[in-house]
């Protein structure tokens, strides 16, 4: 019988690999399945009183889209984490039905039913096309640094184009963030592009992370950036106040102007520059009020909607008064009027889900995206490289920045700005962005628990046998001081 391995008697602890943890992302998805199934059914029971078969063609297709995902990652990434793709199946599935029960409003009005939700479908199987190419092409997140300034110089083309187009091809509700594709469709670059910005920002401020800790004078006691070190933070204000000027959009300035300052505090821990940048942003701000109406609307709307709840405050008069209606507990899937508020499907949609699941059922869905942003900001924590944690963190950040903009506004908090409700409003940009962002954030979760590869064990050296290796004689010099010692102990002794 052979004999174990002597070594293994000293291992106290060896190491374990981490569990994939697949399973609990499957039962996570079902749970999320059954809430969905079980909202469909209650809209058709409170607007129909009856249930249709159109719930269960929407039912398959929201459960074959998100079967293919858990495929795809127990493929392509089975050590990511398990609970992002379940949070972003419950809030995308409570956002067709939301949908569906404001098409189901609609067609008592006259008008197409399942129109709008068939298409939010259709985008959803079109986002998981660019989610599994996301997680097969990019198989380690550190290779986007190659293409880092690529994707800066098309992420800025892709913001300022709406801008550069004609009012006809780019303008919607007084917002010119849209290009219009032959009167079929039309898609919102910014959506895009601030990904793409998020990849050179993060690639940029690793290579040129010493610029930004090196300190200049004293003033107050605060250790003030050097002047030529300000390059990057101005130009990203000004970028910001181009946005807000020529394509009359604050969400997506206060996005992309949030997200360049959390990483810039994410990479250097100076909040000098957290202080310097709010502070250039709110004299952008305040220069951008004193000169445009579209401006000083929004923000006379937000200080007292009921001054005008006939005109332009009407769409943030209606939202709160859907709001108070809802109370605590809501008034139940079906059971609200939530068609009533303009945009009730995109800008609004927060307000429709507050009004029927009120202030419980809408704060539960709040901690579902903090639930999301806390697991991506966990992987970024727990990736081993530098670029991952601060492209990690921007992404975790950026749903959490756009979440507080609109859900800020719909509440009255902040001036309303028309960004969506990520994974919940109706739109095919939105969709298909945020859907590369959660493949990039699950291909870092799974770099980061991805046990490394331990060093390759030494292979033994063959030696011949004993009796076929040669002898070779080896003639040792002698030590000077030991043949001096050896001549002068018979003298000594003589004498």
């Amino acid at each position: 019988m052979s004999n174990p391995d002597p070594a293994g008697q000293y291992v106290t602890n060896p190491p374990r690999e981490l569990p994939k943890r697949r399973g609990t992302e499957l039962v996570m998805l079902a749970f999320a399945a059954l809430i969905v199934t079980f909202a469909f059914i209650l809209v058709e029971a409170n607007q129909e009183h009856q249930l249709s078969w159109a719930i269960l063609g929407y039912g398959a297709c929201y459960l074959a889209v998100f079967a293919v995902a858990h495929l795809a990652i127990r493929r392509w990434a089975p050590y990511a984490d398990p609970l992002i793709l379940p949070c972003v199946a419950l809030l995308n599935g409570l956002g067709l039905v939301m949908i569906y029960r404001i098409d189901l409003a609609k067609a008592a009005q006259g008008e197409t039913i399942g129109s709008d939700t068939l298409k939010q479908l259709l985008w959803t199987a079109i986002s998981l096309v660019l989610f599994l190419g996301v997680l097969l092409l990019v198989k380690d997140h550190r290779t986007l640094t190659r293409y880092a300034y690529t994707f800066g110089l098309v992420g800025i083309i892709a913001l300022a184009l709406p801008a550069l187009l004609p009012a006809s091809l780019s303008e919607v509700s007084g917002a010119k963030v849209w290009v219009k594709v032959g009167g079929l469709f039309a898609i919102q670059p910014g959506e895009f592009a601030k990904i793409l910005l998020m990849i050179f920002f993060a690639a940029f401020l690793v290579s040129k992370r010493d610029l930004f800790m090196s300190a200049g004078k004293r003033f107050l006691g605060v250790e003030l950036p050097r002047a030529r070190d300000l390059g990057p933070i101005l130009i990203a204000a000004v970028a910001c106040l181009g946005i807000l000027v020529f394509e009359k959009d604050l969400g997506t300035s206060l996005l992309f102007f949030g997200v360049v300052l959390m990483m810039l505090y994410v990479a250097t821990e100076r909040f000098i520059w957290v202080a310097l940048g709010l502070s250039l942003f709110a004299a952008g701000a305040l220069i951008a009020y004193q000169l445009f109406s579209h401006v000083q609307t929004r923000v006379e709307n937000w200080l007292d909607p009921f001054a005008k709840a006939d005109g332009a405050g009407y769409q943030p008069v209606q939202a709160l008064f859907g709001l108070g209606t809802g109370g605590m507990a809501g008034t139940g899937l079906g059971a609200g009027r939530p068609e009533i508020v303009p945009a009730a499907k995109t800008d609004y949609i927060s307000a429709a889900l507050g009004e029927e699941l009120g202030f419980i059922g809408l704060a539960a869905l709040l901690m579902v995206y903090v639930i999301l942003a806390m697991r991506g900001m966990r992987s970024a924590l727990a990736v081993r490289d530098t670029f991952g944690k601060l492209l990690g963190g921007g992404l975790s950040f950026i749903i959490i920045m756009q979440l507080f903009v609109i859900v800020g506004g719909v509440t009255n908090l902040i001036p309303m700005t028309g960004v969506t409700t990520p994974f919940l409003s109706y739109g095919g940009s939105s969709l298909l962005a945020n859907y590369i962002l959660v493949a990039l954030l699950l291909r870092i979760s799974d770099a980061a628990r991805r046990p490394q590869a331990g060093p390759k064990p030494r292979q033994p050296q063959q030696q011949a046998p004993l009796a076929e290796a040669h002898t070779v004689m080896v003639q040792r010099e002698e030590l000077p001081q030991l043949q001096q010692g050896q001549a002068q102990g018979p003298q000594g002794a003589n004498g």
